[in-house]
């Protein structure tokens, strides 16, 4: 299944810079998104020469992304945004299904930036 979900030019932009510093620029963006209950997901990242057994390889305007079966279930319907400021920095994520939790909280606002872990060695200084 190739989930329907919508990067903005922010959330393209993070991602793509993340694979042309990496060790690997020819690789892809692999994104784990987990739930978060109210606030949302909790997302992982990192960039890999190829995808890990059970993912799905899915292109994104050139940018080459690396879904485990979870995220795609997840990501279905959502618009994946990357906030930066000095206060937060981190993916929000948007459910246009309009679905909602069990606190009664909108589903269909953004929810806070996730955390995001990042490897170190999958980055590189130019």
């Amino acid at each position: 299944m190739q989930p329907n979900f919508t990067l903005t030019p922010a959330a393209l932009k993070f991602m793509r810079r993340m694979v042309r510093f990496s060790e690997t620029p020819a690789g892809g963006f692999r994104l784990t998104v987990k739930p978060g209950g109210c606030s949302g997901y909790a997302a992982e990242f990192t960039v890999e020469a190829t995808p890990r057994d059970g993912d799905a390889e899915q292109a994104v305007e050139g940018l080459r992304m690396f879904l485990p079966a979870e995220s795609r279930l997840l990501l279905d319907g959502v618009t994946i945004d990357h906030v930066d400021s000095p206060l937060q920095s981190g993916f929000a994520f948007a459910n246009t299904k309009g679905g909602s939790c069990g606190c009664s909280s909108s589903g269909d606002a953004i929810t806070p930036p996730a955390e995001a872990a990042v490897s170190l060695s999958s980055i590189k200084r130019m």
